[in-house]
């Protein structure tokens, strides 16, 4: 069964349901307020064709937004009940608009409630207040059009739940580095999770934590070839099977859909307008937070200083312009720290692996050299 079975298979338990794109909307606030939220980042496994998407795109937009243009192009309107989306890059920022035309025809066409986050450091601009503007109007439009009330303690449940399934993945991660289990296994479970209701998630992640927690070490001896992966979006099976074949350990990760999205959670509070200055403001650093560029070398640095990665690799998404523009100023910095690099370029139709396997199999010589 895939994730959109399973969103079909969980409508009969689900009153309301809202896809979120891109990566970091906020989830608790639409949970407490009784609705699923989805979120549609990675629907490569889902979306195979382009058929719709390319009548309303340009050729070099990135497959994250061609692949959710045609998912919501072309999916049946009982899946979603509405959309969410704030700005990101220069093209997810425009998607909103670009969507509305696609659906022009549709009888019951979704309705799309946007925010936008400020993209510039808050010590720079004072944009504080602008957020909280954003945040308490979203809540008052969600109000007006589906009639349900704000709650400041449903808002705490929420935030408890989310903390819990951030906590959780972190275990799992550590598990990964200890080679208790895969990393292919690691990244089903999480992006399994974009789709899943938050309890359900909770309760798978927490039966194979239970199951292995027995085996997980306070410490342990990282292995010599060991490897970050950094990504937008999670390298395909054949990547990490070739790494695990060349007995190269995946010790972290900087992948949008894993680290950035689960490292962080502010503290307890009714506040959605607080909790969410501190969730944007104190984010794992990722290029769709622009404001949070400048603390992506320090954050990987610590990354590699806790794992001691020997290897870097970079899984660029094609067309992805906010991760290009910072590759190369990091690739250079990680090897003046001795860290060897790897840049792989990963586009639409590369989920064989066939274009790579011999650039992975000479850096994994070079690791273990």
């Amino acid at each position: 069964m895939n994730a959109f079975d399973e969103i079909k298979a969980l409508r009969k338990d689900i009153s309301k349901t809202i896809g979120c794109f891109p990566l970091y909307p906020p989830l608790e606030l639409f949970h407490s307020m009784g609705f699923t939220p989805f979120v549609f980042w990675d629907l490569r496994h889902f979306i195979n064709s382009f058929n719709t998407a390319d009548k309303h795109l340009q050729a070099y937009a990135c497959s994250v937004s061609r692949r959710l243009v045609e998912f919501i192009c072309s999916t049946s309107d009982d899946i979603i009940d509405v959309f969410f989306m704030y700005n990101a890059c220069d093209t997810l920022r425009n998607l909103p608009e670009i969507i509305n035309c696609c659906l022009q025809g549709k009888v019951n066409k979704p309705r799309i409630f946007k925010m936008h986050i400020p993209m510039a450091p808050e010590e720079q601009t004072k944009t504080n207040n602008y957020l909280s503007g954003r945040i308490t109007a979203l809540i008052r439009e969600l109000e007006k059009s589906f009639g349900v009330a704000f709650s400041p303690e449903r808002f705490r449940q929420s935030i408890a739940l989310y903390r819990k399934m951030r906590l959780l993945n972190e275990k799992l991660e550590k598990m990964v580095a200890q080679d208790i289990i895969s990393y292919n296994l690691f990244s089903l479970i999480t992006q399994k999770g974009l789709f899943a209701k938050i309890e359900n998630h909770i309760e798978e992640l927490e039966s194979i934590a239970a199951h292995l927690s027995s085996s997980l070490k306070n410490e342990f001896d990282f292995p010599s070839a060991s490897v970050i992966i950094s990504g937008i979006l999670t390298p395909p099976a054949a990547l990490i099977d070739a790494l695990e074949n060349y007995k190269i350990r995946i010790v972290g990760n900087d992948i949008a859909t894993q680290r950035r999205s689960y490292a962080y959670t502010p503290g307890d509070t009714g506040d959605p307008c607080l909790y969410y200055r501190n969730f944007y403001r104190h984010h794992f650093p990722c290029p769709t937070l622009l404001y949070t560029g400048d603390q992506r070398l320090a954050a990987i640095k610590n990354l590699i200083y806790n794992t001691r990665a020997r290897g870097f690799i970079f899984i660029g998404e094609k067309f992805c312009e906010y991760e290009y523009f910072e590759i190369p100023y990091l690739e250079k910095k990680l090897r003046e720290m001795g860290v060897f690099t790897l840049h792989l370029e990963i586009s639409a139709d590369d989920d064989s692996g066939a274009n790579y396997m011999t650039r992975l199999e000479a850096f994994a010589e070079l690791l273990k050299s």
